[in-house]
């Protein structure tokens, strides 16, 4: 077991929980060795850092939270969360530690800035869809730091975080599964483990692929609410026909309905998943996989952004949907 810097000499991390009373909430451990993590640091508190955090203290966990909007990061402090001033202050003595930022820069960068209060042998939970190239940059930066690193990316959107209701992909030793065990199922509906090596970038390689599907997906789903808009038929008949039957999911019928609705607020933003489009890109070219269909997305993604709706809902896909010719929606 990797011990970490501040215990005393000759004290396990086993020893040095039994030795201590039971935090609130805590069954005691004396006498046994297995113990799961109660300490958490969230850096990142956008939507779904924010409803991480906050299923988090749902769970009774001692959370710390950073954001580098520092506003971001405040309201969460009504949760029974600790708002750190600075990455490093967040992750002192902490457990796990959490990374839920846009992209593999500023991951890395929230961690450079977190690197005076790491500590060997913490866990991290890095659960930012951030790319192949970037998950090994950070594997590199975790064996550096001394870090148990987990490659978790998450799927789910708002309502799922705020829930903790998220699916994790997962990636990591056996003792920082042990040690995240309350974290993750704080944050998890589900949690799947897929390769003991947070290098091999399984898990996020696995959520490109997922990515994909929900990017395809949902603009095609808005190109068929605007196919039948456009041909003289009721707005909400394409959602309506194939409800319940084998072309449905409940995904496509919630971002139909928002659609249908005119409700755009972000749940999954659109320039974030721009972002995913061009990192599944890039990282399909690598592999020698010619994306056309999710090539033809993100063009579409960047048109809205053009257009002024990169903060709005992915499902905000639907307002570049009428050309030029026809006017505007």
């Amino acid at each position: 077991m990797t011990l970490r810097r501040h215990v005393r000499r000759g004290e396990t991390d086993c020893e040095r929980h039994d030795s201590r009373p039971p935090r609130v909430g805590e069954a005691a451990a004396h006498g046994r060795c297995a113990m799961s993590a109660r300490v958490v640091a969230v850096l990142g508190t956008g939507i779904m850092g924010a409803g991480m955090a906050r299923s988090l203290r749902r769970a009774d966990l001692e959370v710390r939270v950073w954001n580098r909007s520092q506003d971001k990061a405040a309201p969460l402090a009504e949760s029974g969360a600790t708002v750190a001033a600075t990455a490093a202050e967040a992750v002192l003595d902490a457990d796990v530690i959490i990374t839920m930022l846009t992209d593999g820069p500023a991951v890395l960068a929230a961690m450079n800035a977190a690197q005076a209060g790491l500590t060997d042998g913490q866990v991290w939970l890095q659960t930012s869809t951030v790319g192949v190239s970037a998950a090994t940059e950070l594997a590199a930066f975790a064996e550096a730091n001394g870090l148990d690193l987990v490659d978790a990316p998450v799927l789910g959107t708002r309502q799922p975080a705020e829930a903790g209701q998220l699916l994790v992909f997962a990636a990591g030793s056996d003792r920082a599964k042990e040690e995240a065990a309350a974290a993750l199922d704080a944050v998890a509906a589900r949690t799947v483990w897929l390769d003991s090596d947070p290098a091999s970038a399984a898990a996020t390689r696995l959520k490109l692929v997922v990515n994909s599907w929900v990017l395809a997906t949902v603009t095609a789903a808005a190109e068929a609410i605007s196919l039948a808009e456009g041909l003289g038929l009721e707005k909400d008949l394409f959602a309506r026909t194939i409800a319940g039957g084998g072309l449905d999911s409940p995904y496509l019928q919630a971002k139909a309905a928002a659609i249908v609705n005119g409700d755009f607020s972000p749940n999954f933003g659109l320039a974030t998943a721009a972002k995913d489009a061009q990192l599944i890109l890039r990282d399909a070219e690598s592999a020698g996989v010619q994306l056309d269909l999710l090539a033809a997305v993100a063009e579409r993604f960047q048109r809205a952004i053009k257009e002024g709706h990169g903060g709005k809902d992915l499902s905000a896909t639907y307002l570049v949907a009428t050309t030029k010719d026809a006017g505007t929606k």
